[in-house]
């Protein structure tokens, strides 16, 4: 497993095969610009390619290939910090032929212009005018989905733009060796089909798969003969521990047997890299439409993926193993954090059957 450094390298001799990728700030984000890393190797393997992103998305480059090396922005979210900038622009200097930047904003064009790298690629917005010298102008109805927005750039401003089926899926490479302790840290086994539910949504609530729907459905693959390990940060923690305990009430109740040792709640206990190579070890996972979603999408793992107040029609999991479901409301998708009408019909009214169905399909094809 290669370890990209977290400080710039200033000593190449050759900058002619050499680009810096500005890139994004989420982790669903983040695992689609991996296929933009695939399409750029691809057309030249010998290409180095270096991502300048935020430290937590570290864990994330380390899996990912076609990354030669990762640098940390120190900077925090949101923050302009005009002088900091300039400083890494200046350290970056000479090394790079090409900058390519993901996010539209204004400020994420500033280090490869303080650089002065000579093509300085990306998507036209917030008056980046001065800062992005192979400017771009976006066609949404050509490329709705954002993973095509981000292979885009791989190639010449006038060239016929990629389809939703020529975009690589982004494919994460898990840590197998670090495996067997992780699970034995956690008192894990794989004895049992893994099934991971991801009940959190860091956008926000109106995301989120109710908690009752998730526990009904996680004590029905229980009750099949699976284990569930639920995954995700400590701001899910309270939602996991709702729907553990559902299971818990549900396995003491039923006149079905009980199975110890059947669920595991593991959010907030793991490290992002933790649940990246814990993650590889699903036969079968249920997400909100998450960053956890897509980085079990990209490990190639069977996915259902939940979604209410966003669409599949922008950023669906990209693996053939990934399966969406919603349903149709009036009001959506509406995309916004909270559910404006306070029904949150969109997942309250996306009954467990038919998610089971899906997990069961995925199950005996996968």
């Amino acid at each position: 497993m290669k370890n990209p450094s977290s400080e710039p390298n200033s000593h190449h001799s050759d900058n002619s095969e050499r680009i810096l990728i500005i890139g994004p700030s989420w982790v669903g984000d983040m695992v689609m610009a991996q296929s933009l890393f695939i399409v750029l190797k691809a057309q030249r393997p010998e290409r180095h390619i270096d991502v300048l992103a935020p430290a937590w998305s570290r864990p994330l480059l380390e899996r990912m290939p076609e990354v030669n090396q990762a640098i940390d922005m120190p900077l925090g979210h949101g923050r302009f910090a005009l002088g900091e900038r300039r400083k890494l622009g200046h350290k970056l200097q000479g090394q790079y032929q090409q900058s390519i930047a993901l996010p539209n904003s204004w400020k994420s064009g500033l280090i490869p212009w303080f650089a002065k790298i000579p093509t300085r690629t990306g998507w036209k917005g917030e008056a980046r005018y001065v800062l992005l010298n192979d400017r771009r102008i976006l066609n949404k109805h050509q490329l709705p989905f954002m993973v095509q927005r981000f292979v885009s750039l791989a190639y010449p401003k006038n060239a016929q733009q990629p389809t939703l089926n020529s975009c690589p899926p982004p494919s994460l490479v898990a840590n197998q060796a670090r495996i067997p302790a992780l699970l034995e840290r956690f008192q894990l086994t794989k004895e049992k089909p893994v099934a991971i539910i991801c009940p959190g949504a860091e956008f926000g609530p109106a995301k989120q798969w109710p908690a009752e729907h998730f526990s009904a459905t996680a004590a029905a693959l229980i009750n099949d003969g699976w284990q569930v390990w639920i995954m995700g940060s400590g701001g899910d923690k309270t939602v996991a521990d709702d729907i553990a305990g559902r299971i818990e009430k549900t396995q003491t109740t039923s006149d079905k047997p009980n199975h110890p040792h059947a669920i595991y709640n593991l959010c907030g206990e793991t490290t992002l890299e933790e649940a990246i190579d814990l993650m590889s070890c699903a036969d079968q996972v249920i997400s909100n439409d998450s960053g956890l979603m897509h980085i079990a999408s990209a490990l190639n793992k069977p996915v259902v993926a939940l979604y209410g107040a966003t669409s599949p029609g922008f950023t669906p999991p990209l693996s053939p193993l990934a399966k969406t479901v919603s349903i149709s409301v009036d009001c959506g998708p509406c995309f916004k954090r909270q559910c404006p009408l306070g029904h949150h019909r969109c997942m309250n009214e996306l009954y467990p059957q038919r998610v089971l169905e899906l997990v069961t399909t995925a199950s005996h094809t996968g």
